[in-house]
């Protein structure tokens, strides 16, 4: 908001737009009158407005009219309906159309200057409050990568330490954890970040198409090659190779990446002829693969060639306190791929977020909010829009069979106590409330016992 606010009035009748106009300079306001919503719609394309005041009776265009069109392209702006046939009806039609509030014709001159500091002061405190969120979620963010929780700030130290060497590294972690984001970091700190990063998904490959993709093929190897083509590690080279779900390569496979780890050189198929690479490896799996070396399906030299250093991801169920800093990034992020407005999730409906068990992880979390954000009829995600997304599954997912809120809420406390060791203002500050608020709740819930 600039130093000095700017208020829009929209009234057909010149001794109003005269006398609101007076009122508002005197004020210290920057005011602009027009006469009808034609006007008033062109004027907006000129220059920002911090507040329209629009009579609700003009011709052509009335108030209620001009303020859906506003609100089309700016639904933040806050506009006051100003009338002199106010009754609860069009008054409470007018706050459901999105007025911020309404006044009577004939204007109480110090009515009008209380609402308008109130509407300036809140304001001011929404964008403070935007860019507080914004720096705090800046404190937690590594690359693309955002998490208040304590193992991984401890994945993102363990990143910064190891990723300007050129170690091998393995990333375990369930399917939707971010492995890719985590391999993307590593590379992005690393001597090698202005060089190719090459992720490859070694499932989505049959064991012929994922050789060819990886170590390239000479003209006429195999039929339909009608020319020499380059693999990801000829063409990664000075960079980084990213190899997902490594548990799922074929034997002979295992066999030939083992030999580009200890030789660096690769061999093209149909040809016999070493070709020196420089790559750096990472590699990333949701299988056990000690499980698999005991059963026989993974080699072990292979394993201890990967598995020089190991970061294992945390899957989202232990790390909720993450759920609402992940909402409101990916919201962010959705608002402007779906030209929506969507600003935050409702207290029941976040209260359903952080209780499901999330088996699919962040790519799951993603999923919800997209459809919740696309499917949201207000500025706000309430449990119309969650419900059917994780309503199906939430009595297998919490731990007790008392679905209140109530019940949910005193749950969810309890477990951000314990899992912050009863302290309080990190408790407070993952909750999003204050240290009186979250007393008063422990109070409310009897959690004073609640200390193992």
């Amino acid at each position: 908001m600039a130093s000095k606010p700017s208020i829009m009035i929209v009234d057909d009748e010149e001794i109003v737009r005269t006398s609101l106009s007076s009122w508002l300079l005197e004020d210290g306001y920057d005011v602009v009158s027009v006469e009808s919503g034609k006007l008033a719609l062109e004027e907006l394309k000129k220059k920002n407005y911090d507040l329209m005041l629009v009579d609700l009776k003009m011709p052509e265009m009335d108030g209620l009219e001009l303020m859906k069109e506003v609100k089309k392209s700016l639904p933040d702006l806050p506009i006051i309906i100003m009338t002199a046939f106010a009754t609860v009806d069009t008054a409470v039609k007018a706050i459901k159309e999105g007025a911020f509030d309404y006044l009577m014709k004939p204007f109480d001159p110090e009515e009008i200057s209380i609402t308008i500091k109130k509407i300036m002061r809140q304001q001011m405190l929404e964008q403070e409050n935007i860019y507080l969120r914004k720096e705090l979620a800046k404190q937690f963010q590594f690359h693309q990568l955002y998490s208040k929780n304590k193992k991984m700030q401890e994945i993102f130290e363990l990143i910064k330490n190891v990723a300007k060497t050129d170690v091998t590294i393995l990333i375990h972690g369930e399917t939707g954890t971010g492995k890719e984001l985590i391999a993307r970091a590593i590379h992005a700190e690393s001597l090698r970040k202005d060089r190719p990063f090459f992720p490859v998904s070694c499932a989505s490959l049959t064991e012929t198409l994922l050789e060819s993709e990886l170590f390239g093929h000479e003209k006429g190897a195999f039929t339909g090659a009608s020319s020499m083509v380059k693999g990801m590690f000829e063409m990664a080279d000075k960079g980084t190779i990213f190899l997902d779900e490594i548990g799922d390569i074929s034997p002979k496979l295992q066999m030939d990446l083992l030999r580009v780890l200890e030789t660096k050189e690769i061999v093209r198929i149909g040809s016999t002829l070493p070709i020196p690479v420089d790559v750096r490896v990472i590699a990333a799996t949701n299988r056990d693969l000690g499980k698999a070396i005991a059963a026989g399906t993974f080699r072990e030299d292979l394993y201890y060639r990967l598995n020089v250093i190991t970061i294992d991801i945390p899957p989202l169920r232990e790390k909720p306190e993450d759920i609402p800093l992940l909402i409101e990034q990916l919201i962010e992020k959705i608002n402007i791929e779906t030209g929506k407005s969507v600003k935050r999730v409702s207290e029941d409906a976040m209260a359903i977020l952080m209780q499901y068990r999330w088996p699919g992880n962040i790519r799951e979390l993603k999923n919800v909010v997209e459809r919740s954000v696309v499917l949201a009829k207000e500025d706000i995600i309430t449990l119309h829009e969650v419900g059917p997304c994780v309503g199906r599954n939430i009595k297998d997912t919490v731990s007790t069979g008392d679905m209140s809120l109530e019940n949910m809420e005193r749950n969810h406390i309890a477990a951000v106590l314990k899992n912050n060791n009863r302290n309080i203002s990190t408790s407070a500050q993952i909750l999003g409330i204050d240290r009186t608020t979250l007393y008063n709740k422990i109070k409310k819930y009897n959690l004073e016992e609640d200390k193992k």
